[in-house]
């Protein structure tokens, strides 16, 4: 794609690396073929190819958003399925988030969407206020037909009760029957997740210590700083990012840390982005990049690292047919799609593909609370894939599927580190008792 940036704009960075991004382009269209929003809505603005123009419009001819692109920009998902489909190699995550960013600082949204957002902002980063306003939800539901559509529909998402944790809170949680670990990681517990599914942290830190890892949980890291960054709002995430970046380094270069655990991947594609996000900064680049080098899913880390000693008892004997859910920031933002599928097959039990898997579930963070009636579509489609299959429950690697698929199902969904964690010593998953 030809490009007409002035020298002067090629000197700012985000400018220089969405310019070279741009340049990769050659309109083929092959991205539409698997852009889960063209493919519901059939126009070519809301598809990669329409909103690439979109966004090099705008930053090349220096032009303030506007309604309408504002609203393409916004239907996109963020999956990266097209990066996956993508024959020229366009880094289209990049482009985005500098697009959001664009729109943020250019464009006033209306009222009701600009305290939706900021509301989001403040809250799902906080785990004190998300598990408050949970509380305050029991109270407002009864009422719920009295608000406007979308916060009616954010509502009825908004769960109600947060299982009891299980495990004492500690900084650090030691190896198991070990004097000396065999490895020292750090775990992101994340921010909603440790909130509504804090056996997913728990069946990682068992996990874990069974098989001699010492995990460290350090203070006053929450948040990966994706759903600001996703959201736009740029300089909220840079000091998110910058908090985590010090933290994890100083505990990095005082203690030492084999690799920085995430099982919330699409936390763990943010964090391994870090390094690119703070590329020209001198002071920080090289300890984010060091970071983004350590940062490792939860199945990736399993695979490379530990050797995992699967039981077969007597209650894990029966073979269950699984469907596992690739999500997306796993199968396109980190590019790790076949080692979960291959580490639930050591269980021993039948892993099933859903047919058009690569295709988002709706969830995407906060799309599925800003988004509803698309996120909705894409929900029903992703159940009648999974209904084909007929599984007797659904696996994946995402708080954010794991949640909005639970919305459109009654067949039991659960993390694939709780299935590990159950057949190599750990507890049967508390969904999965009735099967």
């Amino acid at each position: 794609m030809e490009t007409h940036f002035s020298k002067e704009q090629l000197k700012d960075k985000d400018n220089k690396s969405s310019e070279k991004i741009l340049r990769k382009c050659v309109h083929c269209g092959f991205c539409n073929a698997t852009c889960p929003t063209y493919q519901l809505l059939g126009d070519e603005l809301d598809g990669p190819r329409g909103r690439i123009y979109l966004i090099k419009d705008m930053l090349e001819n220096k032009k303030p958003a506007n309604e309408k692109i504002v609203k393409h920009i916004d239907r996109c998902l963020s999956c990266y399925s097209c990066m996956t489909t993508c024959p020229s190699g366009v880094n289209y995550m990049h482009l985005v988030d500098h697009g959001r960013s664009h729109i943020e600082k250019t464009y006033k949204r209306p009222f009701n969407d600009r305290v939706i957002r900021n509301f989001l902002s403040k809250v799902l980063p906080n785990p004190v206020l998300f598990r408050i306003i949970g509380t305050l939800t029991i109270l407002i539901k009864p009422f719920q037909y009295l608000f406007p559509k979308q916060l009616r529909e954010m509502i009825s998402i908004m769960p109600i009760k947060f299982p009891k944790k299980k495990l004492p809170k500690m900084q650090i949680y030691p190896a198991q029957k070990r004097k000396k670990p065999v490895a020292r990681v750090a775990l992101l517990t994340g921010c909603v997740q440790r909130v509504i599914s804090p056996q997913i942290n728990e069946a990682t830190i068992r996990l874990l210590n069974r098989h001699g890892v010492e995990v460290v949980v350090p203070k006053n890291i929450n948040c990966c700083g994706s759903l600001n960054h996703h959201l736009g709002k740029s300089k909220l995430a840079e000091e998110t990012f910058k908090k985590n970046i010090s933290i994890w380094y100083e505990e990095y270069i005082k203690n030492g840390l084999d690799a920085i655990i995430s099982n919330t991947s699409g936390c763990g594609t943010t964090l391994k982005d870090y390094g690119f996000i703070f590329r020209s900064d001198n002071e920080l680049k090289k300890k984010a990049k060091k970071i983004s080098e350590l940062t490792k899913d939860i199945s990736e880390y399993l695979d490379e690292n530990v050797k995992l000693n699967f039981i077969n008892n007597k209650e894990n004997k029966k073979i269950y047919k699984i469907a596992y859910h690739s999500a997306c920031s796993m199968q396109h933002g980190q590019k790790v799609h076949d080692i979960p599928i291959n580490l639930i097959k050591k269980t021993g039990n039948d892993v099933v593909d859903i047919p058009e898997g690569h295709l988002c579930c709706g969830s995407a963070g906060t799309y599925n609370l800003l988004q509803n009636d698309i996120a909705k579509k894409l929900l029903k489609n992703k159940v009648i894939n999974i209904k084909k299959v007929d599984p007797q429950f659904i696996t994946t690697g995402n708080i954010g599927c794991i949640t909005q698929i639970a919305n459109g199902t009654k067949i039991p969904i659960l993390h694939t580190v709780e299935v590990i964690d159950w057949y190599t010593g750990g507890p049967k998953p508390e969904i999965l008792r009735r099967l």
